[in-house]
């Protein structure tokens, strides 16, 4: 193939070179034309005193035209062999370059009109060698300036196959209109000023002044044609400028139309000199466009990247207006081709570029197709610039394995599920998360814009007094918390830690500075450690991840003169209900943190105790100081290893006789090539596919609905379309060893498809895991399966509905079923997975709830602003209960920065397991616990007792009516009187009062029963007023609470058809009225609260085998020691 590829480009560089000189001859003859037009002479005459004495003598007459100057011309001798040489030349090359494409049609060569132009231009030439006296002949040797087009043209063709070069249609166009434009123009000047010869006996400057002024409409008239042949000339070319030029217009339009669709190139020398990355999609929408410039234009480092978009298909409308802003329009270059072809990947410079990102069409139908062609474009990427990093989006985790030579993979089921398993039993992970993968730009809490909205008329409290949006301040604030990275020896923070213990830095660190360390990764290790626990040793070599409102890079710190002169004073205290604390100012960008007193203590005293007051009170608890380094006395006596508790290493009767004895190992089978192995409860041996099914009884066990299986623990049902392999990363979490055995949670799978037998194979090793056909659609399928008895209940979006014509309705069955779900089981907590984002602001919809609508509007105001998270205080997501895949799409988008995020959720959702690596857990402040009192106590309890790390709290507060729904005191007339001021107060009220009488879920009927009981008290003695109020108040409540009952109603008899009882279920159980939000690294002073769910990251129990002995007991952990301990099985 080699010798074959270099003679193409010998014969490419010989045809360029034959071009070039043909093109450079023609050139030169219309030189030589105007060199003569301007040493010549229109009075002399030569040609016709030679020919015809008579013709000088002639007389010029008006109406008559002297034909003397335009036949003959004064042509020097030298001029005329410079001009026969070019002639002779260019003649025999034409004919031999016709011979030598001679193809059997001889008229073919010679009617073409290259070749006729040569022979008008050549031939008279030739001609007068033979004969003299026609040395003077005119000869229109400027029409070679077609043929210079011509050879033109073909010589850019040339070019571009000698320099393997793809030819640039756009280019070649736009070069045929100038040159044609050109030649017309030259054409007619020379024209116009030979003929006027005989006229006006105009020069070339005038001749091109008329045909500049003429063509371009102007028409000043000082200069004009006199003669009519070149009136003639003039209107004969008009006529082709009109006929010509549109065409070659419109063949320019319809290129510059397709070029701006296709997005053109990006050049070689912007790729050189600036820096640039390319996302390739499938198909391009506004939401991935604007999430992805959002997240990447939030790091201050990426302002000066471009960002070259590859998609195959067009640009729609809603794009095209966005790349319009000024602020993408300069940043952002759309290109329409194939990652699959090398031509696309040239034109995008994929070679030069500092990362790929290759994102999967999560709309497809065939969710797998999908990934097929996520993986060809990979391939094609890696294959095209091999040292080009790549950034790959997967659906489906069996198809990871094709793409693991990419630099980063976030699988989307992967994280889905363990996402959706934590929520279950760590409350509102995926908001968490969420948060966290986010680049904020500091969400304070917008209480002004809300209480603008909302009507509220109090003032904000800079001293965190009690207001009505207290919730909004602590939570906005606290979202901005990221993680982010710092070598020890370089920071500020964790320098002086180097030698101690990795929890005594945390908690010291957080004390000091507020921030959260979380983890590390040693210098020659590529694995990261998420609380390795009071064991590990910092080193100065050490990277630290840590949580934080901003990275320390971009942290000032300053403290302040007259603190300074109170340094002797470190063991003073500021009142009775302070902490100890110096106001060392932190100014970090827009947010002043007070950082905490770091003064020596005494290792024996009650660090963080308050002393009693006067002596005659005694001291509240105290806390253990964190130790510096660890010993064997200051582990954690919390052996995860063994059982929790002595009633699961003694088991009951029933379990025993039941089989239920779990083994601790890894699960034997895999559905797919990829998994990371976890160390799991698992059976001895596996279940019968037959004993899988919930619903249906077999010859092991006659049980047919979750009741009579009489689980202890409360269920958690999945309600999937398929059982597609992600599902199983949804059981792993919930089965990991670190989980008690007594708090594990029976997991029912609601299919609409029955499963494979592959998934079957996979899950039948797991305790307490069932599956089952049926539908949320269907009531009866959620009575069998034990919604009733479920703690939790996930609805995952459904592949088949996740593409449709109008993008946002993809979720409508699903919000729609799980209203139905929130309205039949107010109970129950739903957490649902949507496809769009945008859509969570209907679930568990309520149209009149003025709180709602404020948050409406407080949501459209931050997406006016820019915001990334324009739905964060949306109450569903702010709870958990809502989930969008998409908001993770970020997660790869943030990795371009910090190479560390995929590495670091996969361990906190437990995706994988590296040794010596703590796991995402969480534990409830109940009463005993509130002696605490802080969120700076706890962290020092935490790490002096067990080596947690805390991250965070979620917290639920109740929506206090300040109007009973089942007691109503005032009177017909006083409801009246007050209607108006009543309005106005539930729309300017608190959150706490959104879900009042005033607002209930029928407001017609409401107000008809009041117009009604109005009526009937206008017309009743004054006597019967308290016998009208009452019948009035039952009315009311008879509307309130009819739908309820009829709902309960229809529940009940459905439960008796299938032969359940309904003494489980609880119609007037209803959660509706509270909320609940997550505060990440919340301040060391943040009150702790009763019900409070702290985020823990506990250190990993295989790094270290406890001592054989009886453990100590301890309160306040919830993993308590026990005497005796179950041996691991591995």
């Amino acid at each position: 193939m080699a010798p074959v590829g270099s003679e193409i480009n010998n014969l490419c560089d010989s045809s360029l070179r034959i071009r070039l000189f043909n093109f450079s001859l023609k050139l030169l003859s219309c030189f030589l034309y105007i060199v003569r037009v301007l040493l010549d002479d229109p009075t002399q005459g030569l040609g016709c005193k030679e020919l015809n004495r008579s013709c000088s003598n002639q007389n010029y007459t008006p109406g008559t035209i002297d034909w003397s100057p335009i036949i003959w011309v004064n042509r020097s001798l030298p001029l005329w062999g410079l001009q026969v040489s070019v002639a002779v030349i260019s003649l025999f090359e034409t004919l031999l370059l016709s011979y030598l494409s001679y193809k059997g049609n001889i008229w073919e060569q010679i009617l073409r009109i290259p070749f006729l132009l040569e022979i008008i231009n050549a031939v008279p030439f030739i001609i007068t060698i033979f004969w003299p006296v026609l040395r003077n002949l005119f000869i229109p040797v400027f029409l070679n300036c077609w043929l210079a087009k011509h050879a033109l043209e073909n010589m850019i063709n040339d070019l571009h196959r000698a320099i393997q070069r793809t030819q640039s249609a756009m280019f070649n166009q736009v070069l045929i209109l100038i040159s044609t434009l050109l030649c017309l123009i030259f054409t007619c000047i020379c024209g116009i000023q030979h003929l006027e010869r005989a006229g006006n006996r105009l020069t070339l400057f005038d001749s091109l002044y008329f045909c500049i002024v003429t063509f371009s409409t102007v028409g000043f008239g000082d200069v004009t044609p006199k003669i009519w042949p070149s009136k003639l000339l003039v209107v004969i070319m008009i006529c082709v400028a009109l006929v010509v030029l549109p065409i070659q217009f419109e063949q320019l339009a319809y290129l510059w139309m397709e070029r701006q669709k296709s997005g053109g190139n990006y050049s070689r020398y912007r790729a050189q000199t600036e820096k640039h990355v390319v996302l390739c999609v499938s198909s391009l929408k506004i939401d991935l466009l604007m999430d992805f410039l959002n997240e990447f234009y939030a790091h201050p480092r990426l302002q000066d990247y471009y960002v070259v978009i590859l998609c195959p298909t067009e640009m729609d409308a809603q794009v095209r207006r966005v790349l319009q802003i000024p602020m993408w329009s300069q940043r952002v270059i759309y290109l329409q081709g194939s990652a699959l072809k090398d031509q696309d990947l040239l034109r995008a410079k994929m070679d030069n570029a500092e990362a790929c990102f290759i994102l999967s069409s999560r709309c497809e139908v065939d969710r797998t197709a999908a990934d097929h062609q996520t993986i060809l474009r990979a391939w094609a990427v890696k294959d095209f610039a091999p040292n080009c990093p790549l950034y790959v989006q997967i659906l489906k985790p069996e198809n990871k394995f094709h793409i693991k030579f990419a630099d980063h993979v976030v699988c989307e089921e992967e994280f889905k599920y363990a996402m959706l398993a934590l929520n279950c039993i760590c409350p509102a992970t995926s908001t968490l998360i969420t948060l966290l993968v986010h680049t904020s730009r500091g969400h304070t809490a917008p209480w002004e814009a809300f209480r603008q909205l909302t009507g509220t008329k109090q003032t904000l409290n800079r001293e965190s007094q009690q207001s009505p949006e207290q919730w909004q301040k602590m939570y906005g604030r606290c979202s901005g918390n990221e993680v982010y990275h710092i070598n020890l020896e370089e920071s500020t923070f964790f320098a002086e830690y180097e030698g101690k213990s990795f929890t005594y830095a945390s908690f010291h660190a957080h004390k000091k500075f507020g921030v959260c360390l979380i983890g590390v990764r040693k210098e020659d290790n590529k694995n990261i450690l998420l609380n390795p626990g009071p064991r590990y040793i910092m080193s100065s070599t050490d990277i630290c991840f840590y949580i934080n409102i901003t990275k320390e890079e971009n942290s000032a710190f300053k403290k302040q003169e007259k603190h300074r002169k109170n340094h002797e004073s470190k063991l003073s205290y500021h009142g009775a209900s302070r902490l100890p604390v110096h106001s060392i100012i932190a100014s970090m960008g827009t947010v002043a943190i007070d950082l905490q007193d770091t003064g020596c203590r005494g290792a024996s005293g009650a660090t963080l105790a308050l002393p009693a007051q006067g002596g005659r009170e005694g001291r509240r608890p105290s806390i253990a100081p964190v130790l510096e380094v660890a010993d064997s006395s200051s582990l954690p006596t919390c052996d995860l290893l063994s059982d929790q508790s002595e009633d699961e290493t003694t088991p009951s009767d029933e379990e025993g006789s039941a089989g239920f004895e779990y083994a601790k190992g890894y699960p034997p089978y895999s559905p797919y090539i990829g998994s990371s192995p976890t160390f799991c409860h698992l059976l001895h041996e596996k279940v019968p596919f037959c004993c899988l099914r919930l619903d249906k009884g077999c010859q092991h066990n006659y049980y047919e609905d979750a009741k009579a299986y009489g689980f202890k623990n409360k269920l958690i049902i999945v309600a999937a379309e398929t059982a597609g392999n992600g599902l199983y990363n949804f059981i792993v979490p919930l089965r990991a060893y670190y989980r008690p055995k007594k708090e594990l949670n029976p997991i029912v799978l609601l299919l609409d498809n029955p499963p494979d037998m592959h998934f079957l194979d996979a899950i039948c090793w797991f305790p307490m895991v069932y599956y089952m056909v049926g539908s949320i659609d269907n009531l009866d399928d959620l009575l069998r399966c034990g919604v009733t008895f479920a703690a939790n209940m996930v609805v995952v979006d459904k592949e088949s509905t996740m593409s449709a014509e109008e993008d946002y309705m993809a979720d409508a069955k699903t919000i729609v079923n799980v209203q139905t779900l929130f309205r039949l089981f107010s109970s129950l907590s739903i957490i649902t997975e949507l496809t769009h984002p945008a859509n969570m602001r209907f679930m568990q919809f309520r149209a009149k709830d003025c709180y709602s609508l404020a948050l409406s509007k407080l949501e459209k105001k931050e997406r006016e602003k820019g915001s990334n998270l324009a739905f964060m205080f949306r109450l569903p997501f702010a709870a958990g209960r809502v989930f969008s895949i998409s908001m993770l799409d970020t997660l790869l988008y943030q990795s371009f920065v910090k190479d560390y995020m995929i590495s670091i959720t996969r361990l906190l959702l437990g995706l994988d397991t590296t040794p010596g690596s703590g796991f995402l857990c969480s534990m409830k402040i109940t009463e005993e616990d509130l002696w605490i009192r802080t969120y700076a106590r706890l962290y020092q309890k935490l790490c002096s007792s067990t080596g947690d790390i805390p991250i965070g709290v979620y917290r639920t507060e109740s929506q206090k009516l300040t109007t009973s729904e089942s007691q109503i005191s005032i009177s017909v007339e006083d409801w009246e009187d007050t209607k108006d001021t009543k309005e106005q107060f539930s729309c300017r009220g608190n959150h706490r009062n959104s879900t009042s009488s005033d607002q209930s879920d029928h407001p017609l009927l409401r107000r008809k029963s009041m117009q009604w009981a109005r009526r009937l008290s206008r017309r009743a003695p004054r006597h019967s007023a308290k016998t009208a109020e009452k019948i009035n108040q039952q009315r009311m409540n008879l509307y309130r609470r009819s739908e309820r009952q009829e709902l309960a109603e229809l529940v009940k008899n459905r439960m008796k058809h299938l032969g359940l009882s309904p003494a489980g279920y609880d119609e007037m159980n209803d959660h509706q009225n509270t909320l609940s939000y997550i505060l990440i690294n919340p301040s060391p002073d943040t009150r702790l609260e009763l019900n409070d769910i702290v985020y823990l990251i506990r250190p990993d129990p295989l790094t270290y085998v406890p001592n054989a002995g009886p453990s100590r007991k301890n309160s306040f952990c919830n993993t308590v020691g026990q005497d005796t301990r179950e041996e691991t099985q591995l």
